[in-house]
């Protein structure tokens, strides 16, 4: 016989032998406690076995970043009321809460009517964290000029959300909510930027 040969028996003698009867299990196999429920091990197998957890759908993502978003304008804007210096930014302020709340409470009304229902969860990013809390020690002019800043490049980020969602998003009527706040998040960009 030739090698080739010998080398193919061989294989094939090992994963025949791999189908046959298993051995008789030993006295170090593990025990069940009987008073324990099979569910129960399986449920503390699987939590072991995945630890880590699931990913959001696409649909959960845009609606937390979404819910993000409002909770930041929301929060920035309020600091403006007690910080800012500038008659234009407070007007701005006041603007942006309301319209941002009014946009959190559409997009509760939203998920809650989908099947399943999502739940917009409005913690707010590290980015958006950092920028709320050096807000809160910035007064004057100082704060202004964080402020104004904060608001374009959240609006900007928040148009580059909506309109990305309404193009190719996995949900209709979350579509609609998108696209419905395209021409509202762009008329609050520019009046950002046209902010001094």
């Amino acid at each position: 016989m030739n090698r080739a040969t010998i080398v193919l028996a061989a294989t094939a003698a090992i994963a025949l032998s791999s189908c046959g009867p298993k051995a008789p299990a030993t006295s170090n196999s593990t025990t069940i406690d009987s008073s324990v429920s099979s569910d129960t091990v399986l449920t503390n197998n699987a939590d072991t076995m995945n630890a880590a957890a699931p990913m959001a759908s696409p649909a959960q993502t845009f609606v937390n970043t979404a819910a993000a978003s409002d909770a930041f304008e929301i929060a920035t804007s309020k600091l403006a009321l007690d910080n800012a210096t500038s008659a234009s930014v407070k007007k701005f302020a006041h603007q942006m809460i309301t319209a941002h709340e009014g946009s959190t409470a559409k997009l509760k009304t939203v998920t809650a009517g989908l099947s399943p229902a999502l739940t917009p969860d409005p913690t707010l990013t590290a980015d958006q964290q950092t920028k709320v809390d050096a807000m809160k020690t910035s007064k004057g002019k100082d704060f202004d000029t964080a402020y104004i800043a904060a608001q374009q490049s959240g609006h900007q980020q928040t148009l580059d959300l909506l309109k990305a969602y309404a193009a190719s998003g996995d949900v209709p009527a979350l579509k609609d909510f998108a696209s419905g706040l395209v021409p509202t998040v762009t008329a609050h960009l520019n009046m950002a930027n046209a902010l001094k």
